[in-house]
């Protein structure tokens, strides 16, 4: 893991946030990991990209908290970070993981519709960090599988949102490179 004070100050920032319901910010902070995420390709900060992306979709959802699951859910999530967070303070990275882990793998124990949606709120997550992070420079197949997506699924989405058709290649026309290296070789 990368940059693990880092991760600690994102999670406690986040913890607040989401007390707060300050969806805003759990985005902010989602979009500053992935940001750490993309310079050193690390799978640790790249699910807590996905996971408080999610967690801020879900909250701006305010159907979700009629839910009968909501409290649980939500208790499980905080609960996660806050052990989370004193892990990685005990510089116990495992444990760490596994309470991360616990967050997702939470998901699988809700019911009915509130479980569908909500899976459907990490897929898309998924897919949208997993597009930004190949707009940063991260290939298309190692995104999909540190993210458990498909090249399909990263691929249409992408296609979607225009991030592939971006030229970020800027070059001069033959007349000024011709100039530029008249006067490097003057």
């Amino acid at each position: 893991m990368e940059e693990v004070e880092n991760v600690i100050d994102v999670l406690e920032k986040a913890k607040r946030a989401i007390a707060n319901e300050d969806t805003i910010e759990i985005k902010d902070l989602s979009n500053r990991t992935l940001h750490t995420a993309s310079i050193y390709q690390d799978p640790d900060n790249i699910v807590i990209a996905v996971i408080l992306y999610a967690l801020s979709k879900i909250i701006e959802r305010t159907n979700f908290k009629d839910y009968p699951d909501w409290k649980k859910f939500k208790k499980n999530y905080e609960t996660g970070i806050n052990r989370a967070i004193i892990a990685l303070k005990r510089k116990d990275i495992e444990v760490y993981r596994d309470q991360i882990d616990s967050i997702r793998e939470y998901v699988k124990k809700l019911s009915g519709n509130f479980k569908d949606h909500i899976e459907e709120v990490f897929r898309k997550a998924s897919i949208n960090k997993a597009s930004r992070l190949y707009e940063h420079g991260l290939s298309l197949g190692k995104t999909a599988k540190i993210l458990g997506l498909t090249i399909w699924e990263l691929n249409q989405y992408v296609g979607q949102t225009g991030i592939a058709d971006l030229n970020l290649a800027y070059t001069k026309d033959l007349s000024d490179r011709i100039k530029l290296a008249e006067e490097i070789f003057r």
